[in-house]
């Protein structure tokens, strides 16, 4: 099971790695519902990504800062709860990522990708 916190003893770019999928998945799920941390942080885990509030939270406030999602303060049963909706921003994010996505997959299940041009 991939964990983004197990990660962090590792090399910064491989956290880079997990949390641009992390992002990705967020977008997935915004672009249908609007989303909440904790729903969130259990959808991931179902996908084997055990990431915490202090990891979670301020990824979906840095989307937020960027354009990608916007949140509103809902009251849910008597408690406050940020709620996150994509932006347009954000649909044109992902449709780009689904496009790079897709052909990453490709690559990744080819039997050898494609040569690389030889350096002479």
């Amino acid at each position: 099971m991939l964990t983004l916190e197990a990660t962090l003893a590792e090399p910064s770019r491989q956290r880079d790695l997990f949390a641009g999928l992390i992002r990705i998945h967020v977008l997935v799920h915004a672009v249908h519902e609007p989303i909440f941390g904790l729903a969130m942080m259990e959808e991931l885990n179902r996908h084997g990504y055990r990431i915490g509030p202090g990891t979670l939270y301020p990824l979906l406030h840095g989307m937020e800062r960027g354009g990608l999602l916007k949140s509103r303060l809902k009251s849910v049963d008597g408690r406050r709860r940020r709620l996150y909706t994509i932006t347009p921003s954000g649909r044109r994010a992902l449709r780009s990522a689904a496009v790079k996505v897709d052909e990453l997959h490709h690559e990744l299940h080819e039997e050898r990708p494609q040569r690389l041009p030889d350096i002479r």
